[in-house]
Order: C-alpha cells, then structure tokens, then sequence
C-alpha cells in the first residue's frame, strides 16, 4: 500500500490543480461574457449593410445588360478547380476538444475535395501548426506571384494572436486577400470553417461557403455539426457556476427595425453605376463575414475551456475524495498493524 506521506503530498497537488482550473473556469466565463458583448455590439451594423445591399439589389441590375456578365466579380460562379479553405481555431489549448473537433471538419472538407487545389488560411496557432505539419507553407501565392504550387493543398496566409480580442482590421485585411484571389480568378470558391455561436448551449461546427455570393445575408451551409445532448449538459453545469447565460440574445428589434430599411417602398437614385456601388460595398460585406465568424469563433472559444475546466475542477474533487479514502485505509492499516504488533508482544510475555 503506497505511503501516507505520499498520498498527502499527492493530495495536495491534486488541490493545487483544482485551484487553479477553478480560477481558469472563471476568467473564461468573464472572457466569454466579453466576447458576446461584441458580437452582439457588431451586429446592427452587419445587419444594416446586409439590408442595404438587399435594398440596392432589388432596385439596380446586378448584370450588365450588355454583355449579361455579373457587375462585381464576387457574384461570378465558376467551375470550381481552385479553392480557398479559411479555418478559424483557437491560439490556445486546455478547451475540451474546441480545436480537435474544427481541425476534424477541415480535414474531412479537404478530403471531399481531393481532385481539386486547395489553398489554405489558418487563423489561429492550433490551425497554422496543424496544417504545417502536413502540407507546405507557400504566401507568395497570396500576394499574386507566378510560382509553381508548392502542392495540391498548401497554406498561403496565417493569422495568429488576434483571437484574443478580434481587431476588425486583421478580418478586414483576410477579407482584402480574399477578394484579391477571387477577382483576379486564382481561386473559384472560398470556404469558412468556424464555430458558430448562439448561446452556450447553441453551438455548431460549421463550413461556409462564402464566395460566390449566392444570396446576401445567407449562409450557404455545406457542412454542419451540432453539439450532442451530452455536451449541452455539461456546458449548462459549467454555466450555472459561473453565472453565465445558456440563452441566446434577444435581437428581434434590432433585426425588425433592420429589416424595416430593407423593405421600404422608396426609390432611389443613385448617383454611382451599380457596378461602382457593389464594388464599394460587397468587399465591406465580406470583412464582416469574416469578423462575425471570428468573433462567435472567439465565444465558442471561451465556452468551451470554462466547461472543460469545470470538467477537470469536478474530476480533481472525484480524485482527491478517491485519495482521501485511500489515505484512510492505508492509516486505518497501520494502526491495525501496530495494535496486533503490541498485542501479541504482550502475549508473548
């Protein structure tokens, strides 16, 4: 039987460490109330902008009448021989299987795409180390320069360190590089893979197809995971210790008074060609795509290591209940011991 000095100082470890994942718990959920904040503060605007585009869609042609081509590029569909995959991740670990799981869905994405070329975006340090790991690391090919393909699939940019606290330049700037490669034809389908985000109990994995812009304002789902009964369990747990909500944002009114613009019955004249106006505004539309998927990535984030901590906080009480009762035995043992030692001393005598 292991020593009880032993057991003690493995007591007293074990009471470190749920210390310390109790704190971890806590601060994500501070984080996670923060990032919510945010992406509800970045939603009327990215409401806004949608409706406005609606609005000039249904009263300006989005083909030229002449050529019958469509008047940005990003409303052009191609034969798809070249995609462009961005995968959204977290920079740190210690989140349950938050990175696994999204690092599962590019892999299984890339796999139904084996016949095409594959350029990649990791955002995020757990999605730039697990596709460089497997395929080459080739940023020139972002920037426009006549190279051959370091491969089939190979990575062309990486964002890492911004997850934290989303800058909207760093999603404006991907989004810059996106429409770069989908303008000039270098890629004929772009691809988002993220986590998205309601509440902490409404969650899923998800790839979106971004570009080409089929309908403004929804998404083109391709793949999609919700989480299982079991999961919402333990987030709802985790939730009720830290105080966090399990229900989604009420946003009914801003999206009615949104949706209120799009609708309006009122004619415009628009001083710029349409094609002028759509080449200002749907390059806007695509950071925004980008920035809400980093945000609610952000959230996801966050849920997901205050649930995994509260997992290991209630696994580190199990054990350390586990090696109290241990610590017991081996006592109650000793002292047994000592006491027939001593009786059959005297018995001897």
């Amino acid at each position: 039987m292991a020593n009880i000095l032993d057991i003690r100082r493995r007591i007293r470890s074990v009471k470190n460490t749920r210390q310390i994942t109790k704190a971890m718990q806590m601060v994500s959920a501070a984080k996670l109330r923060r990032a919510q904040e945010r992406a509800m503060a970045a939603r009327p605007y990215a409401q806004m902008l949608v409706n406005v585009l609606k609005s000039l869609v249904a009263r300006a042609d989005t083909f030229d009448e002449q050529t019958g081509e469509p008047t940005n590029p990003l409303l052009l569909r191609r034969e798809e021989n070249n995609v462009l995959l961005i995968v959204v991740t977290g920079d740190k670990g210690l989140a349950g299987a938050f990175n696994t799981n999204i690092l599962k869905a590019a892999a299984r994405f890339v796999a139904s795409k084996q016949d095409k070329n594959i350029d990649v975006i990791a955002v995020g340090r757990k999605g730039r180390d697990y596709f460089k790991r497997r395929y080459p690391y080739a940023p020139e090919a972002a920037e426009g320069v006549e190279t051959k393909r370091a491969g089939a699939i190979q990575i062309v940019g990486e964002q890492v360190g911004i997850l934290n606290r989303v800058p909207f330049a760093k999603a404006r700037e991907i989004a810059e590089q996106v429409v770069k490669l989908y303008s000039e034809a270098r890629v004929d389908s772009v691809y988002l893979v993220y986590n998205e985000f309601k509440s902490v109990i409404a969650q899923r994995l998800i790839v979106d197809e971004i570009l080409p812009i089929e309908k403004l304002g929804e998404s083109d789902i391709k793949q999609a995971e919700g989480m299982s009964e079991e999961d919402r369990k333990r987030a709802i747990e985790a939730a009720k210790k830290t105080g966090a909500s399990v229900r989604a944002a009420d946003t009914a009114d801003i999206d009615k008074k949104a949706a209120e613009f799009g609708a309006a019955q009122v004619d415009y004249i628009y001083e710029q060609s349409p094609k002028e106006l759509f080449g200002a505004l749907l390059p806007k539309y695509m950071a925004i795509q980008v920035y809400r998927a980093m945000l609610e990535s952000e959230a996801a984030e966050h849920a997901a290591r205050m649930t995994a901590m509260d997992s290991a906080t209630n696994n580190a009480s199990d054990m350390i209940d586990s090696l109290t009762l241990v610590m017991n035995r081996a006592r109650q043992a000793k002292i047994t011991k000592e006491i027939i030692e001593i009786v059959s001393g005297a018995a001897a005598q």
